[in-house]
């Protein structure tokens, strides 16, 4: 059941960003358009309050209770960006914006971007781990929690991996690719 919510939250995320979006570009309310995009993190608090109560009533945590802590951590260590990302390309493509920079691929400035995601990421990983370390002490059951150290866990590896990829870039940065006319 959570698992579901968890999807339905996402969908949720992107629908209140692309009305937000709509209303700002293409009926020029940018109240009404404020309000919505403040309405994404409104989507978050849902998700963590039903996760909550889903394990006090005595629901046994799964995978999915963590993935939930987790998708709270990396929307606060990505939402704004990701809003932002959202925000030039619609004003280039529906109010006649700047368009968007190109993505650098290569180089000093493209190991830097890709280490202030793992940045983030670990913003997000730290966020989701108190928050499901909050969850256990709430619930006061440690076998009925024990699968959130799992999560727990599994996500740790997860960063550690994309450490290593994400500070390759750094060690051995990318190099441009020269193409050959002819």
């Amino acid at each position: 059941m959570i698992g579901w919510f968890i999807l339905a939250c996402e969908i949720g995320f992107w629908i209140f960003v692309l009305a937000g979006l709509v209303a700002r570009y293409i009926f020029k309310q940018v109240k009404l358009s404020t309000f919505l995009l403040l309405c994404t993190p409104v989507i978050d608090l849902f998700l963590i309050i039903a996760t909550v109560i889903d394990l006090k009533n005595g629901a046994t945590a799964t995978f999915f209770h963590g993935v939930a802590a987790y998708y709270i951590g990396m929307t606060i260590a990505f939402g704004k960006r990701m809003i932002q990302w959202a925000d030039v390309r619609f004003a280039y493509k529906f109010a006649n914006g700047p368009k968007p920079p190109e993505k650098i691929k290569h180089g000093r400035e493209h190991a830097k971007r890709e280490r202030q995601g793992w940045y983030r990421h670990a913003l997000g990983w730290v966020v989701g781990n108190v928050m499901l370390l909050s969850m256990i002490l709430i619930v006061g059951d440690k076998e009925r929690t024990e699968e959130l150290f799992n999560v727990m866990s599994l996500w740790a590896l997860i960063l550690a991996v994309d450490f290593i990829v994400s500070f390759s870039y750094t060690l051995f940065p990318k190099k441009e690719t020269v193409r050959l006319k002819g």
